[in-house]
């Protein structure tokens, strides 16, 4: 019988690994104002996830002396596209580490190399998928954890966003090439270079964007991760939920790129700044061409179409995209 080739693939993003230099109001964030359900701890590790989510964990945050994002985990789609991965990606000069089962709790065997970038990512296949206890559990079959339960509630993880003073271009084609992402959107600067890219493997505009700047501190810095909401009131009930915590946060606004809906505000205990998100398109064509922004175009409707995107550390945006090579 003849045999098919599969080229590898990954499904989905899986979990970000944060290391928070204080534990305590990093868990209090996420947990109580943000409304994620703990799956469990262990050895000083809080694995955590949205109602919605199905796997083991989608965040997990680890006590640090700094703030940093570990990993950022993707499922693969088969569980030997892990192996070929791990070939592929070797035999293209990475290093590639294995993490073996349970090493990561709930996680079974996964590979974990690095960008040219310096963005460490893992690949596995097999998670736990644990029911949730049953004073937290859903009536609903096909839903983990009860809706609402508490503060803002999102349903799932949906995308990172990633910071880099590498040239933007060497970054989207690795993605492309070797982990077979999709470029979705990009923009560009007044020299018509590509600064900022949105690339998915799902049919989301982008389960991860990677953005180029000479501002960055190193090649491998995060700008945010975002959570999903279901709709546009549940972000405005969000902005309440966070009002009422007196934390200070940009939006409600809507982004020309991906169309979505958006909130960002920081993690008190570790700075990571956090995207609640909503609304936006999905993307079916498969012949679907890379939507372009001119540097003119970003600034008056890619970044924000309308809303608040002006305060805090995003007022000096024009200034900051004016100096990105």
């Amino acid at each position: 019988m003849e045999k098919f080739y599969y080229a590898p693939e990954i499904a989905k993003l899986g979990h970000v690994a944060l290391v928070s230099e204080n534990l305590e109001q990093s868990l209090r964030f996420f947990k109580d104002v943000i409304g994620l359900e703990e799956t469990c701890e262990v050895d000083g590790t809080h694995y955590l996830r949205a109602w919605g989510d199905f796997e083991h964990h989608t965040l997990s945050i680890t006590a640090g002396e700094t703030s940093f994002i570990d990993h950022i985990g993707w499922k693969a789609r088969r569980r030997e596209d892990v192996d070929t991965f791990a070939r592929l990606l070797q035999d293209a000069g990475a290093e590639v580490r294995w993490i073996e089962p349970g090493e990561e709790v709930g996680q079974g065997r996964a590979i974990r190399f690095e960008l040219p970038s310096g963005h460490r990512f893992e690949i596995y296949f097999d998670m736990e998928k644990p029911e949730a206890d049953a004073n937290r559990k859903s009536i609903l079959k096909n839903q983990t954890y009860k809706s609402w339960a508490k503060g803002v509630s999102p349903r799932r993880i949906d995308h990172v966003n990633l910071l880099t003073s590498v040239d933007n271009e060497i970054i989207v084609n690795y993605l492309v090439e070797k982990l077979g992402f999709k470029l979705r959107e990009y923009f560009v600067n007044p020299d018509d270079k590509q600064v900022a890219s949105w690339l998915s493997v799902t049919n989301l505009v982008h389960d991860v964007a990677m953005m180029s700047s000479e501002r960055c501190k190193g090649p491998n810095e995060m700008h945010h991760i975002a959570y999903w909401l279901d709709n546009a009131q549940d972000l405005l009930r969000a902005a309440d939920i966070l009002s009422e915590d007196e934390l200070s946060f940009v939006g409600p606004g809507k982004h020309g790129i991906s169309q979505a809906m958006f909130i960002y505000v920081k993690d008190p205990g570790s700075g990571l700044r956090l995207e609640i998100f909503t609304n936006g398109y999905l993307i079916f064509e498969p012949d679907w061409e890379p939507v372009k922004w001119t540097y003119e175009e970003y600034l008056k409707y890619g970044s924000t179409v309308w809303g608040d995107h002006r305060r805090d550390d995003v007022k000096d945006r024009e200034k900051e995209i004016a100096k990105v090579k």
